[in-house]
């Protein structure tokens, strides 16, 4: 078994307690845990290092995403400020801009494009109008990360047909994209549209997703 997969005990530890804090508001923990988890997914992401057969392309591009998430977990911990939450949506843009890039690099034009746009815009104009009467002055922050953070689910999709990823990874990509919007689709409902007192099991999806798309990482042979 790879190094990597050691952080799946580690993250079935820390992710319940951290959930428990946010939904506790023990905000003490959650600073302490919140950090800790996604330095665990950045160690899972950098143990590919350790294998003979690895893509540098994905584990490099998918370290620079983990690095901008990390910064947007600790700047979201203070959300109630408004730069707070600018710097966080930021830095989760470039997060997904880099995993778009990746994904982009190792996927291919396929039919799935289509079917994923289709889906990904249908869902998109839903959640905007359910966010857009509280935006105010976020408005087009939101709206663009909504197109960034769509493109990188595409983007993980057209990995599906491509002959640079083997499929077993390529299902691990996708459904860790999907995991990561669905995180940020019910973080943006509660905050946006209607409060939620138990919305930080969101988390475990942003965990889950994370992790997916980090052990991948360990999985490429000589082909990536």
């Amino acid at each position: 078994m790879a190094p990597a997969f050691y952080s799946i005990p580690l993250l079935a530890v820390t992710i319940p307690f951290l959930v428990r804090a946010g939904i506790l508001e023990e905000w003490r923990q959650v600073y302490v845990l919140k950090p800790l988890s996604t330095l665990i997914v950045i160690a899972a992401a950098s143990l590919s290092f350790l294998q003979p057969e690895r893509s540098m392309t994905y584990a490099i591009g998918v370290l620079v995403g983990l690095a901008f998430s990390l910064a947007g977990d600790v700047a979201l911990m203070f959300e109630e400020r408004r730069s707070a939450l600018l710097a966080g949506l930021g830095s989760f843009l470039w997060a997904h801009v880099a995993y778009a890039v990746v994904f982009g690099v190792l996927g291919c034009v396929s039919w799935w494009d289509a079917l994923s746009a289709a889906v990904l815009l249908a869902v998109g104009v839903v959640v905007y109008r359910l966010l857009s009467p509280k935006l105010d002055g976020m408005r087009w922050p939101v709206l663009a990360y909504i197109v960034v953070i769509s493109l990188m689910v595409s983007r993980a999709v057209s990995t599906l047909p491509s002959p640079d990823v083997g499929t077993g990874q390529a299902v691990l990509i996708a459904i860790g994209a999907v995991l990561f919007y669905l995180s940020d689709v019910i973080l943006a409902l509660c905050r946006f549209w209607r409060p939620w007192r138990y919305r930080r099991i969101s988390l475990a999806f942003y965990y889950a997703g994370q992790l997916l798309i980090a052990l991948v990482a360990s999985l490429f042979g000589p082909a990536a």
